[in-house]
């Protein structure tokens, strides 16, 4: 079952895939704000609840291992009870001490492999988590720059189009005014822009 960030990250990439693209543009699209803002706004809510969820799955690491300890505990109690009946047969006293041993051997070597197999279980489950938490965060991370990206491109575009539309007013001017009528109108623009911050 997926959780709710990995569904958002879906929806944000079928969202990006359905932008459309720009007029004589392969690379750069035309973003809804409001959509993508809402969005990224429930992953940003939503990752924290995910993170609590994976630290409660490494913090059960304790919890398997008091479990291997308590079962190890149990087969060394009941091997140590079974050495005990054998010892208290007087007959065969030789041959309670010999099985003795080796129960206890046993039982020691059985609550070693339960302990150490939590253990590894354990392991594997903390850096599952992590791994997950660190590939979410890394999506997030690309979607972010991304959108950074996206950002400054139709910055440096936007400036691009007025540089544009500035040369061509200028242009215009010079053809509507000869040279010297064009310098006497930028002579009063300048006078007009000195009164203006006089004025301020």
């Amino acid at each position: 079952m997926s959780s709710r960030i990995e569904q958002l990250i879906d929806e944000i990439e079928e969202f990006i895939d359905n932008c459309k693209y720009q007029p004589l543009s392969n690379t750069k699209i035309i973003v809804n704000k409001e959509e993508i803002d809402g969005l990224l706004r429930e992953l940003r809510m939503k990752t924290p609840d995910e993170i609590k969820r994976y630290q409660k799955i490494i913090s059960n690491k304790e919890a398997i291992l008091n479990d291997a300890r308590t079962k190890a505990e149990a087969l060394i109690n009941e091997a140590t009870i079974h050495t005990n009946e054998l010892i208290n047969e007087h007959e065969i006293m030789q041959q309670a001490y010999a099985q003795a041993n080796e129960v206890v051997s046993m039982a020691t070597r059985q609550a070693q492999e339960i302990l150490d197999n939590a253990t590894i279980e354990a392991n594997n489950v903390r850096q599952a988590a992590m791994q997950y938490t660190d590939d979410i965060l890394a999506n997030l991370e690309n979607i972010i720059g991304h959108s950074i990206a996206t950002a400054a491109g139709h910055y440096e575009a936007m400036l691009q189009s007025l540089n544009g539309c500035n040369d061509i007013v200028r242009a215009n001017r010079a053809e509507l005014n000869p040279v010297e009528d064009l310098e006497e109108i930028d002579l009063n623009d300048d006078q007009k822009s000195n009164a203006n911050l006089d004025i301020l």
